[in-house]
């Protein structure tokens, strides 16, 4: 069986997972090993691709006629039209 060895771990987290681990009645070492295994055994969904098409399904994607460019000239044709801040100058 291999043997893991990690340094430089902050008080904080090691303290959390002492918790963790008196809680299972295990032990700090057999209680990462669980987090590992348990982490590892859930199916891959930390991709890019998989992270970009949750995102989208939650918020959907922009459909309209315009282009990117019609639009962004709209928003700058505005700012330099408006009249907001004529009475404080």
């Amino acid at each position: 069986m291999a043997t893991l060895q990690v340094r430089s771990i902050d008080d904080q987290l090691y303290e959390a997972l002492g918790k963790l681990a008196a809680r299972d009645h295990r032990s700090i070492s057999q209680e990462v090993v669980a987090i590992l295994k348990e982490y590892l055994s859930q199916p891959v969904r930390h991709t890019t691709a998989t992270t970009t098409d949750e995102f989208l399904s939650l918020c959907g994607t922009w459909k309209g006629d315009r282009s990117a460019e019609e639009i962004a000239d709209e928003i700058r044709a505005h700012r330099q039209s408006a009249t907001r801040f004529q009475d404080t100058l």
